[in-house]
């Protein structure tokens, strides 16, 4: 197997996925969290429950400085989950990603780790600016110069939409897992979550894409 990986895991469908993926190729994984004042906080324990079960060594970074400097949705309960066109989603974090990955890397040199994954994608997404695949190979330059340091930024999910995430899951043996004990609900609902949010409804739509092409032997 190859190097060492950090995994930036929140405990959703995308960043369990990406935590699957990485335990296959890599050595030595672990996972980094970030509290940014979510108002969903069952995330953390979420993320904590499964980094636990699958044995992988499990860091908390405390980022919320980050919910004192921008409002949205994901950190005001005021604010509603809305998406009005010619606008960002009310669920986008300035910065967020920026930031994540940054202190991901500083976790991961000085754990000696030279990769770092993150579940980002420009496929199905909503129009954030930090998912994008340019985005991301700019940081990645931008961090091996900042530290001296050969970092790979991973992004097993950027051009996969929703279903075939759930397929790669599924190709990972992780389908199960994936579905019943993750949580991308943004009123922070385990599983299939409240139904009627924007992230609730794209991933049973790609779940359901999915699961109409499934191949018969894996579904039974």
């Amino acid at each position: 197997m190859n190097e060492k990986a950090v995994v930036v895991f929140s405990g959703g469908q995308d960043s369990t996925t990406c935590l699957f993926w990485a335990l296959e190729r890599y050595r030595e994984v672990e996972a980094v969290t970030f509290n940014y004042g979510q108002r969903h906080k069952l995330e953390l324990d979420c993320a904590a429950d499964i980094a636990a079960e699958l044995k992988v060594r499990h860091h908390v970074l405390d980022m919320s400085l980050l919910s004192q400097l921008t409002a949205n949705a994901l950190t005001r309960t005021d604010i509603p989950v809305e998406a009005k066109e010619g606008s960002l989603p009310s669920t986008f974090v300035d910065g967020r990603n920026l930031l994540f990955l940054s202190f991901a890397a500083v976790l991961a040199k000085q754990t000696g780790a030279r990769r770092i994954i993150t579940g980002v994608c420009e496929t199905d997404f909503s129009g954030y600016p930090d998912c994008r695949d340019v985005f991301i190979k700019s940081l990645n330059v931008t961090l091996n110069l900042a530290m001296d340091y050969s970092f790979v930024i991973e992004t097993p999910l950027m051009w996969l939409d929703k279903a075939a995430t759930w397929a790669l899951a599924d190709e990972l043996g992780a389908f199960e897992f994936v579905q019943s004990r993750t949580l991308t609900c943004y009123n922070g609902i385990i599983a299939d979550g409240c139904g009627q949010c924007p992230a609730c409804q794209l991933r049973s739509n790609g779940l359901n894409v999915y699961l109409r092409s499934r191949p018969e032997e894996i579904s039974l």
